[in-house]
C-alpha cells in the first residue's frame, strides 16, 4: 500500500511537471522570439528617420451648439493646444500617456506652469510606466500644479485584483468650459512631425463630458491624503447634452469596457462602408467575425494599418488575421514611410469615432481609454477625406501577394499566435 501511494505521488508530480514544461514551452518560446525580434528591430531602426507623408489640414465641422475640428499633423495640434492653455482663465485638465522631456514636452510643461502661476487651477495626470525613460528632473512640478502620477504598479497589496493593472492610456486636454482635445497624440517632438495620428478639438456641451471623464479618473485614483494636489476634483456639471456626441470610457477598476461594444454595434449596422485606421490590430475573434460578415454582405470594408509600426511584434501578430480577412473581401492597406498611430473609424457616412483605444485586448479589455463617438455626417465626411489621403500613401495587400509570402514568415506568425490573448 505504501509503495503504491509513493508511485501515485510520483506520477502526479510527473504529470504536473510535464504540464509545467508544456506551458513554459507554449508561452516561453513565443516570448523569447518576440524579445529577439524587438531587439533586432530596435538595432535596425537606429539613425533612421521617417519620410514625409501627406497630411490633411485641420477641418472644422459644426455639431449642434459646438464644433469639432480634426487634426492629422502634430504641429498643427500642438499649436492650438498651447494656445488654449495660454488663454485659460479658470481651469486646465491635462492628461497624457507619454510625455517626453524634450523640446515639445518642455513647451507644454512651461505653459502649464505659467498658467498655474497666474492663478489658473491646473490638474495634470500622466502614466509613470510610459515615462520610465523620461528624466526624473523633468517629472518635478511646482506646488502650484496639482499632479497625479499614475503609478508603475497600481495594484498595491491587491496582487490578484487584475482590475488594478490597467495603464492610463488616455490623452485629454480641457480648458475652462469652452474647449476640449482628445485623440491618439502623445506629447513629444517626434510626434509633432514624424507620426501620423488623429486628434479632435471639441467645443460646445460635449466639453463637459470630457471634464467628467478626467474628474472621474482623478477621484478614482487619487491618494486619500489631505495634500491639495490629491483632494477630490469636484465639478459643477452642466445639465446640457449634445446628442450627436457620446464619450465612451474604459474603466478597468470598475470592469466597464464600452468601447468594444461601440465598435461591434457600428460594424454590425453598416450597410455601405466601414473604413478603419488602427495603429495596432490584434482583435478578438468577435471583432474579426463582424468585419468579415460586413464584407460578405457587400459592405466596403477597409482596414488601414502601418506597414511597419514601432512595435514589430504587434505587426507580426496582426498578420495572423490577414488570411481570413482577405478571404472575406476586407481590403488591407498599409501606410508606408511613417508610423500611423491613429485610432479612428467611420461607417456609412454618418457614424465615426476618434480616440485612444487600439483594437487589441490591452485597450479594449485592460487599459483606461477614451473614445468619442460622433453621429454626424459632417464629421464622418471629414474622416472619410482623411482616410482617402492616407490611402494615397498606402500599399494595398492582395490575396495573391499574401498567399505567396515566404515559409519562414508563415512559421513566425504561427509561433507568435499564443501571445494574442496577452496583447
Amino acid at each position: 500500500m505504501r509503495t503504491e501511494a509513493v508511485d501515485g505521488d510520483t506520477g502526479g508530480v510527473g504529470l504536473r511537471g510535464w504540464l509545467r514544461r508544456f506551458l513554459l514551452a507554449f508561452f516561453g518560446i513565443p516570448m523569447l522570439v518576440a524579445i529577439a525580434m524587438s531587439l533586432v528591430d530596435s538595432y535596425r531602426r537606429r539613425g533612421k528617420r521617417p519620410k514625409p507623408f501627406p497630411v490633411h489640414p485641420p477641418g472644422p465641422a459644426d455639431i449642434g451648439e459646438g464644433e469639432v475640428t480634426t487634426y492629422t499633423y502634430g504641429k498643427d495640434l500642438y499649436e492650438d493646444m498651447l494656445a488654449a492653455i495660454d488663454g485659460a482663465q479658470r481651469q486646465i485638465l491635462f492628461e497624457t500617456y507619454i510625455w517626453k522631456g524634450d523640446v515639445v514636452g518642455e513647451r507644454f510643461k512651461e505653459a502649464l506652469r505659467a498658467a498655474a502661476e497666474r492663478g489658473v487651477e491646473v490638474y495634470v495626470i500622466y502614466d509613470a510606466f510610459a515615462n520610465l525613460v523620461v528624466s526624473p528632473r523633468f517629472q518635478r512640478f511646482p506646488d502650484t500644479m496639482k499632479v497625479l502620477r499614475y503609478p508603475v504598479y497600481p495594484a498595491g497589496w491587491r496582487f490578484f485584483d487584475f482590475r488594478r493593472y490597467g495603464r492610463d492610456h488616455r490623452k485629454i486636454l480641457v480648458v475652462d468650459d469652452r474647449v476640449g482635445f482628445v485623440g491618439g497624440y502623445n506629447i513629444g517632438t517626434a510626434y509633432e512631425t514624424e507620426w501620423r495620428d488623429t486628434h479632435v478639438r471639441i467645443t460646445g456641451p460635449a466639453v463637459w463630458d470630457l471634464k467628467r471623464t478626467f474628474a472621474d479618473f482623478w477621484n478614482l485614483n487619487r491618494r486619500r491624503r489631505l495634500r491639495a494636489s490629491e483632494r477630490p476634483l469636484l465639478l459643477e456639471t452642466a445639465s446640457t447634452w449634445e446628442p450627436q456626441i457620446r464619450v465612451h470610457r474604459n474603466v478597468p477598476r470598475l470592469l466597464v469596457f464600452p468601447i468594444r461594444g461601440m465598435y461591434l454595434e457600428a460594424i454590425n449596422r453598416a450597410s455601405r462602408n466601414v473604413w478603419m485606421t488602427q495603429a495596432y490590430f490584434m482583435p478578438d475573434q468577435d471583432l474579426v467575425d463582424a468585419l468579415k460578415a460586413a464584407a460578405r454582405r457587400g459592405v466596403d470594408v477597409r482596414l488601414l494599418l502601418p506597414l511597419k509600426s514601432n512595435h514589430i511584434v504587434a505587426d507580426w501578430i496582426s498578420r495572423g488575421y490577414f488570411s481570413q480577412l482577405l478571404d472575406a473581401g476586407v481590403r488591407i492597406l498599409r501606410f508606408r514611410d511613417a508610423m500611423v498611430h491613429a485610432k479612428t473609424a467611420t461607417v456609412d457616412g454618418t457614424w465615426s469615432t476618434v480616440g485612444t483605444a487600439n483594437i487589441d485586448r490591452l485597450s479594449l479589455q485592460g487599459n483606461y481609454e477614451v473614445n468619442v463617438e460622433f453621429i454626424n455626417a459632417a464629421v464622418a465626411r471629414e474622416l472619410e477625406t482623411i482616410f482617402e489621403v492616407d490611402q494615397s500613401n498606402s500599399l494595398e495587400l492582395t490575396r495573391e501577394e499574401w498567399a505567396a509570402r515566404d515559409l519562414h514568415r508563415k512559421f513566425t506568425e504561427l509561433v507568435l499566435t499564443p501571445l494574442r490573448p496577452l496583447l
